[in-house]
Formats: structure tokens, sequence, C-alpha cells
């Protein structure tokens, strides 16, 4: 196996666990990363990437394994089991629609350096006004979410479909913006995560399955594994973090880093 090749393939694994979660945007850090390592080509690249998210994913599906089984076992006897799930759905379905209708055109024209370091600089600015002029909200858990809360949030991560924008960034600032506070719009960005990533990975895997192949599974297997780990420390420390820190650190990350891959790439 190709020593350099595993070598990119750790930096991209860790590149997707370290910013799937924070507000810094995950996708444009692929696509960067990608650019600079030129690594692999692009069809297989787009499953690698694929693969590494689904890698992510799991790492909250463990991290808040019994949470989730609980929620499921008492779906039928627990009004806040019912409202838990019907806030995903309400939250989820905006952007899985927006996705659908205009996922060819947002892979075609959006997915470059240029766009992603545009927003990576807007979000990086939105997040200072909001860390700036917006009280802390009095929703406290996820269970305290009302439905009207979920379909707010969910509408701002339709906002996250421009590479650059960062998913985990649109809904816990939509959330902090609809009244929750911090630690419960983080949690329920990684909730929310769940059912938006799989079936984002899932569609584009369904497109894109053709260009497996049985050589390139050690190398989705180690990117895979290396986004498990490192999205699961990022989760973990992610959740102590916000208990006593905003978000301005992230904000101020988002603008050096737009404007230094503007400044790279012209």
């Amino acid at each position: 196996m190709d020593i350099l090749l595993v070598i990119k393939t750790i930096i991209m694994g860790l590149v997707e666990g370290a910013t799937e979660f924070l507000p810094i945007s995950s996708t444009g850090h692929l696509i960067i990363a990608g650019d600079l390592l030129n690594f692999l080509s692009k069809e297989k690249r787009d499953v690698f990437e694929i693969i590494i998210q689904l890698g992510a994913i799991l790492a909250v599906c463990w991290e808040y394994r019994q949470r989730l089984i609980d929620k499921i076992i008492h779906l039928r006897d627990q009004t806040s089991s019912r409202g838990f799930f019907i806030n995903l759905a309400l939250a989820f379905f905006p952007a899985a629609f927006v996705g659908l209708l205009f996922h060819k055109q947002i892979k075609l024209y959006l997915f470059a350096p240029f766009t992603v370091a545009c927003a990576l600089i807007v979000g990086g600015v939105a997040i200072l006004l909001i860390e700036k002029y917006l009280e802390h909200g009095d929703t406290k858990t996820v269970d305290d979410i009302t439905p009207l809360q979920a379909l707010k949030i969910g509408l701002a991560q339709t906002l996250s479909l421009v590479p650059g924008v960062s998913r985990a960034g649109a809904t816990i600032l939509g959330g902090i913006s609809a009244g929750l506070d911090r630690h419960a719009a983080t949690e329920f960005s990684f909730f929310l995560a769940i059912p938006i990533m799989f079936a984002a990975s899932g569609f584009d895997l369904l497109k894109s399955y053709q260009f497996l192949s049985a050589a390139d599974l050690p190398i989705f297997l180690i990117g895979f594994v290396t986004a498990f780990v490192s999205a699961l420390l990022v989760i973990r420390m992610l959740i102590r973090f916000v208990a006593n820190h905003d978000f301005t650190v992230f904000a101020w990350y988002r603008i050096i880093f737009g404007l230094a891959v503007l400044a790279y790439y012209w």
C-alpha cells in the first residue's frame, strides 16, 4: 500500500472528524484539503467523502446510543419521546426537500474553493453578530424544544447546502436564534445530524456506487475509522466547551481561514 496515500487518507479522515460537528464547515474543509492534497480522482474522492461522513455520524450514534435507545423504547408511552422524533422530522424536512430539488445544481456550481471561502467569511461575521446581539434562550434541553423552534432550526439548516456555511453552524446558530441555550442547540444539532447525514450520504452513495471497488476498501476503511475516532473526541470536547464559552473563536477562525483560502487561490 502506498504510504503517501495512507497519510493523505488519515489527514482527510481527521479533517472530516474534526470539522463535522464544529461550526466551521466540514464540506468546505474537505473540498480544500482534497484539492491541496490532490487526493484520489474526483469520482473516488466523492465516494470516499461519503464513507468518512458515515464514520463521523456513527460517532454521534455511539456517543448518544443510550439516550436514543431510551427514546425509541418509550416512543409510545412518553410524550417527550414522541415530541423528540416529531421535532427531528420537522427540522429534517426543509433541508432534505431543498437538497433533493437542487442537489445537481449545488454540486455543479457551488462545490469550489471560492464559494467555500466566501461562505466561511460570511458565516463568521454572522456568528459574531448573533453572539453580540442575541440573548441566551430559555430552552435548556432538547426535550423542551417546541415544534416551531424545530422548524426554524430546519429552515436555518437549508443554508448549509451551500458548502462552507456549515451544517453544524447553521443548526446551532439557528437554534440559538430560535430561543435555545447554547448547550441545547448543540445537542439538537448532533441529533439532527443523524437523519440528515444518513439521507444525504445514502443518496450520494446510490448515485456513485459504481465507482466503488474492492481495491479501494483498505483506504476507505482507514478513512472511516479515522473519522469515527476523531469525531467522537470532538463531540465530547464541544459539549464541555459550550458550557463555558461562546462561538466567537470559531467565527474568527472562519474569517481568517476564508481570507487565507481567497489569498491562496488568487
